[in-house]
């Protein structure tokens, strides 16, 4: 049985064990889905290339459709990327993003979904990277998995110890604001791994798209931890 099929067993079975990742409050909360790709006409250049401006974007839509939390991005072809070197390389251009993006307020509480360890911790303080960053480490009943949250605040790292025990919805950081968290609008990104391939504080989040079937066998989808329901619109 292969790795992806172990993972959504164990969560069907063990739904108990499922934390949350934020307070999202299915009664009350709505959540807006964010199109992040080339179709999004609104994502101009200018947009792009200037946080506030995004930021703006992103908290008129959350206004205007009176939602507390915005999401999307798992194995999303983006075109945001462009405007930092970081997404560079020789040939194809990182496009493709590996996790899910939670939208709030800078200062939102992020937890643990699962009881765990901190596996590695550090500030990957580079414009478009994820600025302060956490990776959880987990075992569902002999699968390790490995839980990443990035573009938080600079706070979230301190007191942190590799291997210091962590329990299901124990709050763990808050989400960074632009001028710490690789100037992006504030929001989580939140990824699942099996293997970290021995990376440390650290794993791409946006990878090269043509490389999306490799990318996936290591990846799979946050939405069997975050449980999310139907986002109400799209834009």
């Amino acid at each position: 049985m292969d790795r992806h099929t172990l993972f959504a067993n164990y969560v069907n079975n063990h739904l108990e064990a499922i934390g949350k990742v934020v307070d999202f409050d299915a009664d009350h909360d709505r959540l807006y889905h964010f199109d992040l790709t080339a179709a999004n006409k609104e994502l101009t250049a200018e947009v792009i290339n200037k946080p506030w401006m995004f930021s703006q974007l992103v908290n008129q839509k959350l206004r205007e459709n009176n939602c507390r939390y915005g999401i999307g991005g798992y194995m999303e072809h983006r075109t945001i990327y462009a405007f930092s070197s970081h997404f560079d390389t020789d040939d194809e251009p990182r496009r493709l993003h590996l996790g899910v993006d939670i939208w709030s307020d800078a200062g939102t509480p992020v937890y643990a979904p699962l009881d765990g360890m901190v596996h590695s911790y550090q500030d990957n303080n580079t414009i478009g990277d994820y600025g302060p960053t956490i990776i959880l480490q987990h075992d569902l009943d002999g699968l390790t998995l490995y839980s990443l949250y990035g573009h938080l605040s600079r706070k979230s790292l301190e007191g942190l110890s590799e291997g210091m025990p962590v329990s299901k919805n124990r709050q763990i950081a808050t989400f960074g604001n632009a001028n710490e968290n690789g100037h992006w609008p504030p929001h989580l990104h939140f990824q699942l791994m099996f293997d970290m391939e021995g990376k440390q504080g650290d794993y791409p989040g946006v990878a090269k798209f043509s490389e999306k079937e490799i990318w996936q066998k290591n990846i799979p989808d946050p939405g069997l931890i975050l449980r999310f329901p139907q986002a109400v619109n799209v834009g």
